[in-house]
């Protein structure tokens, strides 16, 4: 039996950055009913704190708060690797999966695994089209946006998450051993993502880019080309004018 296809693949480098940058994205649409499923490029094995079994399980129960599937390459965590074996790889994941659209890193982030995973989606999403290009049915999915992590940049579009916020912070919440626990330290070394103030500033910046679309919570993405618009009055922002 085949895999179900897919309309929506958010990949990421390491476990957690999916539903760090799109994870209020992915419960809008599985309660929507689209049919997503999330990618992580590594299992974050040279991560400073948690180990192997610890995060393939946090990744498992956060894509379920999701309403999403959940599955993994081997592409080289804390140096991935952009080569012809790794794009073969996620070629055959795209074939299988046959997305329509793929959410994927920024060009350039902090960590330098999210720009070189995005490097990796581009041209996978591309090559996953040419028929001699290795086994499988070619697909090439519409689109390829980009959600941001560390880095700003200029948004080409917001998602109101504000009815999917909790599902989000839920997913936060199953990474247990990289994020920030009130009440529950683990004695772990310190890092970034796991202080208090990473935390608020998750928060603070969905409910900036919210406060620009006239939302609660908002995501932002980038495209790398324009975006064809049927109705322009279903551009216009809520909230109070």
């Amino acid at each position: 039996m085949t895999d179900p296809t897919l309309d929506v693949l958010a990949i990421g480098a390491h476990p957690d950055d999916v539903e760090l940058g799109c994870g209020g994205t992915l419960a809008l649409l599985a309660r929507a009913g689209r049919r997503v499923g999330i990618l992580h490029l590594t299992r974050g094995e040279r991560g400073t704190r948690g180990g192997d079994a610890e995060r393939l399980a946090e990744a498992a129960a956060a894509a379920a708060e999701l309403g999403a599937g959940v599955e993994f390459l081997d592409c080289g965590d804390g140096g991935l690797r952009t080569g012809e074996a790794e794009e073969d790889a996620l070629i055959a994941v795209l074939r299988r999966r046959r997305p329509e659209l793929v959410l994927a890193p920024a060009p350039a982030d902090r960590h330098p695994d999210h720009g070189r995973a995005h490097a990796l989606v581009e041209a996978a999403c591309y090559y996953a089209g040419l028929r001699r290009r290795g086994p499988g049915e070619p697909h090439r999915p519409a689109a390829v946006f980009a959600y941001m992590q560390h880095d700003p940049f200029p948004p080409s579009f917001i998602v109101d998450v504000s009815t999917s916020w909790e599902a989000k912070r839920r997913a936060l919440a199953a990474y247990r051993s990289q994020l920030h626990q009130p009440g529950s330290e683990r004695g772990d070394p310190a890092t970034k993502i796991a202080t208090p103030e990473f935390a608020l500033a998750i928060e603070g910046r969905a409910r900036h880019f919210g406060l620009l679309v006239g939302a609660a919570y908002g995501e932002p993405f980038w495209s790398r080309l324009p975006l064809a618009v049927a109705d322009p009055l279903a551009l216009l922002p809520g909230g109070v004018r």
